[in-house]
């Protein structure tokens, strides 16, 4: 979502008119004002034919791209029948205090940020580029919509402490198109910094996928785990290690000992301890994509460090064997945890990590987290993760240069850059 200034948003009611019948005629009737009666309720107070409510307090973060982002999703409902549709046109993301709006979501963009639940976007988990967004965005009666929202401010603009999100559209009946706004969700952003940390692999060039904010299955990952929604894997990257060539991997990509990041270290980030360790898994034969494993044995052989109140490190995929830690330890920043591995759900040998805030996989929120020194090499532009890796004609990374290549201090690598730690 590109940052946006704007004058104060206006029209905080809902515009509906010329509807009859149902829901929609109980909306008009209970709008009217009726001589006589005193209006006791807060201003603004309406009723609105979408709902909204996000899954994240939104937490703002330093990128690469020099910008400061909150990335986060706003989950809509349609509260009107199926024989009506709502066309969503904008969504605008304001400041909860002054109205300016600030973030602003709309046409195409919008088609490209939103989907129904349980129906992924397309081009989240595929091969190919996904076909271009709807021009429209058009939520059926009683359904339930997911919006992405990556909210993006130049450093040195102040942070809101609140977030309005104003819905602009139109509700589509038979007898035509009766337009509407709204101002739905106010909710707080995080005032706690993020995690900076040191590598989770020991220094060389590392290729950064799947990371926020764009469409890869680790940011639009949706989760309904125990009756509730999560993003468990929201702000995860998964790490590959890169030769001097650019190569992933070299000779026969059928070997798990021709990927680059088999067996190598993986060490504490920062000083914590030991809360989980799962150890046994076998490694899979790369590149054909495994069975869904049970939910347990999703990130495979893994280890959880505690390493602040309510945060964790992950570090999934491990090689069978090699976790050199146990439940209780203490660990200090650079001590070698264990050895890449390519055990769970993972197709080609590299290193899950994450921050998250329970020290289970699942559930959990993932928040963001920044890196204290590293420096950008360079952009992989086709998506290149884990399960198409290794069916690639050559190892080769295609890396071309980065308008961010060079030294980063404090900040998230973005999705597919090449980094030197």
């Amino acid at each position: 979502m590109a940052h946006r200034n704007s004058p104060k948003s206006t029209g905080h009611r809902a515009r509906l008119r010329g509807l009859a019948g149902g829901v929609l005629g109980a909306i008009l009737a209970a709008t009217a004002i009726v001589p006589g009666h005193a209006a006791a309720l807060p201003p603004g107070t309406q009723f609105t034919p979408l709902t909204a409510a996000v899954l994240t307090k939104p937490a703002p973060f330093d990128a690469t791209d020099g910008k400061v982002h909150l990335s986060y999703e706003l989950l809509t409902t349609s509260a009107l029948p199926s024989s009506a549709q709502v066309r969503l046109d904008r969504v605008d993301v304001q400041d909860g205090n002054t109205q300016q709006v600030i973030g602003s979501l709309s046409g195409s963009a919008l088609g490209g940020a939103a989907n129904p639940v349980g129906d992924p976007l397309p081009g989240a988990d595929a091969y190919t580029p996904p076909p271009p967004p709807p021009a429209e965005t058009v939520i059926q009666g009683s359904q339930q919509w997911i919006i992405w929202i990556d909210l993006t401010l130049d450093h040195g603009q102040p942070v809101p402490h609140l977030l309005e999100h104003h819905l602009v559209g139109a509700v589509l009946t038979a007898s035509g198109a009766s337009p509407f706004e709204e101002t739905v969700q106010s909710t707080p952003t995080a005032r706690t910094s993020p995690l900076d940390l040191r590598p989770p692999v020991l220094p060389g060039t590392w290729y950064a996928s799947e990371s926020c904010c764009g469409n890869t299955h680790h940011r639009r990952g949706f989760a309904p785990i125990n009756g509730r929604f999560y993003v468990p894997q929201r702000f995860a990257i998964d790490w590959y290690r890169v030769g001097g060539q650019g190569q992933t991997w070299e000779g026969d990509p059928n070997q798990l000992t021709s990927y680059l990041s088999y067996r190598q270290p993986v060490v504490a980030s920062v000083r914590g301890r030991v809360v989980e360790v799962q150890d046994g898994l076998p490694d899979n034969p790369p590149p054909v994509s495994p069975p869904v494993p049970p939910i347990a044995d999703t990130v495979g052989n893994h280890i959880t460090l505690e390493v602040a109140p309510g945060r964790y490190l992950l570090y999934g995929h491990l090689h069978p064997g090699s976790l050199k830690v146990r439940e209780g330890d203490r660990v200090e920043p650079g001590q070698t945890l264990g050895l890449i591995g390519n055990s769970g759900n993972s197709t080609t040998p590299h290193l899950h990590f994450q921050v998250m805030t329970t020290a289970e996989f699942f559930p959990t929120d993932s928040p963001p987290f920044t890196f204290r020194r590293f420096r950008v090499a360079g952009y992989v532009a086709p998506r290149l993760w884990d399960d198409n890796l290794g069916r690639q004609p050559t190892g080769v990374l295609p890396i071309q240069p980065s308008p961010y290549d060079g030294f980063h201090r404090s900040e998230y690598p973005l999705d597919r850059e090449v980094i030197d730690f």
